[in-house]
């Protein structure tokens, strides 16, 4: 879901990017953010686009090194739990989150996002990572919730969307095949859509759109449209053909794109810092794909 902006990219225009800060430009500059939470980083994919999608947090998340010197200290693992909340800012513990998520400790990451929801309710619309940790603890109806509200702030992005219909797909009735799968019908009646006329600037997220809310494009159109595009178009198209084909009921094809997307050349070069690629290695660990 957003960015990288480079220590490269800031040197070239004369910009310091310190450790722990973020750095916003607009999008017809720059396609790429990179927004750091005190050590973790949470880097979603977009483009340089007006009409595109990609949440903008609030200023609140705005680190500084000092805050990233301290939260570098500490560490989670899944015998841990978390600290008190008043010894981290709202900002530090989305950090923590999102590390404790990345290390497979999806129960933490939540126990973390809670706490910086508690401590400042302004960042619940912004959590999409918490959206991400209630799908895979099964907790569907929290995770479309969560989605549906950071819709209300941004709209434009696919992501949300495709995200609550993967979330609502799995609290509806399904039957089974002869092979065990469940077989899910999607869309879901009460999938939510982009704002007449608008569209989320990245290209391969209007594909996906359609694809998920059921317009006309298919499998097979996904596939293609990520074979032919960038590295990272690659990476996304295999990884929500992997959520669709999920959501749908069909494991064994949703394994062997999710396998693709963890060894596509994105997921194992520049995009090894994108939290969505640490969510196709998560994803893949929980499911026993590895």
């Amino acid at each position: 879901m957003r960015l990288v902006l480079s220590n490269s990219i800031c040197l070239t225009i004369g910009i310091s990017l310190v450790p722990g800060s973020v750095v916003v430009l607009t999008r017809a500059a720059f396609t790429t953010r990179n927004i750091n939470y005190g050590g973790a980083t949470a880097f979603r994919s977009s483009v340089g686009s007006t009409t595109g999608g990609g949440a903008f947090l609030p200023s609140i998340l705005s680190s500084s090194s000092s805050s990233s010197s301290s939260l570098s200290s500490s560490s989670t693992n899944n015998n841990e739990q978390p600290p008190s909340s008043d010894n981290y800012s709202s900002k530090q513990l989305v950090g923590l989150g999102m590390r404790s998520f990345q290390e497979g400790n999806v129960q933490g990451s939540i126990d973390y996002f809670d706490r910086a929801d508690k401590m400042d309710a302004s960042l619940r619309p912004y959590l999409w990572q918490r959206g991400i940790s209630y799908y895979y603890m099964n907790r569907f109806q929290e995770g479309s919730d969560q989605f549906r509200n950071d819709v209300k702030v941004n709209p434009l992005d696919v992501e949300e969307i495709v995200w609550d219909i993967a979330c609502t797909s799995r609290l509806m009735t399904s039957t089974k095949t002869n092979d065990g799968d469940a077989v899910v019908s999607l869309p879901p009646s009460n999938k939510m859509s982009l704002p007449p006329g608008r569209k989320d600037g990245r290209k391969i997220m209007g594909t996906v759109y359609s694809l998920f809310r059921g317009d006309g494009l298919t499998e097979q159109d996904l596939a293609t449209a990520g074979h032919s595009g960038s590295p990272s178009d690659e990476f996304y198209s295999l990884f929500y053909l992997s959520l669709f084909c999920e959501s749908r009921g069909e494991t064994g094809k949703a394994e062997n794109y999710m396998r693709s997307a963890v060894k596509s050349s994105y997921s194992q070069g520049r995009g090894a810092g994108d939290y969505m690629t640490s969510v196709a290695k998560v994803h893949s660990t929980l499911r026993g794909w590895n």
